[in-house]
C-alpha cells in the first residue's frame, strides 16, 4: 500500500510540516514544551493517540512533535470562520460536535484509520473542568472493534494552567510536559468489551499524565 504521505501533493506536506515547526517552535519559546517516547510511536499502520483532555491547546502541543502526519478533531464551528476554517481543514481536521463526533465525523475517521492513518482523539469527550481527569464516553470503542488500531496512550500536564477553559487565550509561562506510553496492540485489548478498553486506556493515560506531572514538580492526581 502507498504511504498515504505520498498520495498528497507537495503543498499539502510542505505546508503541514512548516506549520508543524512554527508551533513546535512558539510551544518550546513559550511554554518550554518537552516531550518523552514519542519515539515509541508505530511508524506506519492505523494509529489511535489517546489522550487526557486540559485545554484547547492540547491538539496543537501534540501535533507540533515532528512525527508522521496526524488527524485531529476540531469543533463543527470553527469550519464557519475563514482564514481558521481553512487552516483546520488543511491540516486535516475532523469536525465534531459538542457532544463528540457526529455521524459524518465517526464516518471520515473511520475511512481515516482504514487508511492506516494517525488520528488523536481525547476519550474525555470534553475539556476537563478542573484539571483533573474526567470519565471516558464510550463512543471512541466503536472506532476500536471496527479499525482495530494500534492504541497509544498520551498524557499531558501544564495545558490546564496555560489555557482553562474559562479563560479566552493561552497565557506563556507554565510548562507543559507530554508523555507517551508504551502503544497497545490489537492482542492486548482484542479480547476486552467496551469498558475492558476504557479501564485499559484510562489505566495507561493516567500513569502517563502521573509521570507528566512529576516531571513539572506537581503531585501526581490519584
Amino acid at each position: 500500500m502507498a504511504s498515504v504521505e505520498s498520495k498528497r501533493t507537495w503543498f499539502q506536506v510542505a505546508g503541514y510540516r512548516s506549520v508543524q515547526m512554527i508551533a513546535w517552535i512558539l510551544c518550546k519559546i513559550m511554554f518550554g514544551l518537552k516531550t518523552t517516547g514519542f519515539e515509541k510511536l508505530p511508524p506506519t499502520g492505523a494509529t489511535l493517540l489517546c489522550a487526557n483532555h486540559q485545554s484547547n491547546l492540547d491538539p496543537i502541543t501534540i501535533g507540533c512533535i515532528p512525527i508522521r502526519r496526524m488527524n485531529f478533531m476540531a469543533k463543527k464551528s470553527l469550519f464557519k470562520y475563514p482564514p481558521v476554517s481553512w487552516l483546520i481543514a488543511f491540516l486535516d481536521s475532523i469536525p465534531v460536535g459538542k457532544e463528540g463526533l457526529s455521524a459524518g465525523g465517526v464516518k471520515e475517521t473511520l475511512k481515516r484509520l482504514k487508511r492506516e492513518e494517525m488520528v488523536l482523539i481525547f476519550p474525555e469527550g470534553q475539556r476537563t473542568h478542573t484539571g483533573k481527569m474526567l470519565p471516558f464516553m464510550p463512543g471512541f470503542c466503536a472506532l476500536v472493534k471496527r479499525t482495530r488500531p494500534t492504541l497509544v496512550p498520551i498524557g499531558i500536564a501544564g495545558t490546564f494552567r496555560v489555557w482553562p477553559r474559562t479563560r479566552w487565550f493561552p497565557i506563556p509561562g507554565p510548562r507543559i510536559r507530554l508523555v507517551v506510553g508504551d502503544p497497545i496492540p490489537v492482542s492486548e485489548y482484542e479480547h476486552l468489551d467496551d469498558d475492558g478498553i476504557m479501564q485499559l486506556l484510562e489505566t495507561r493515560i493516567r500513569a502517563c499524565v502521573a509521570t507528566a506531572q512529576t516531571q513539572l514538580g506537581q503531585t501526581p492526581e490519584p
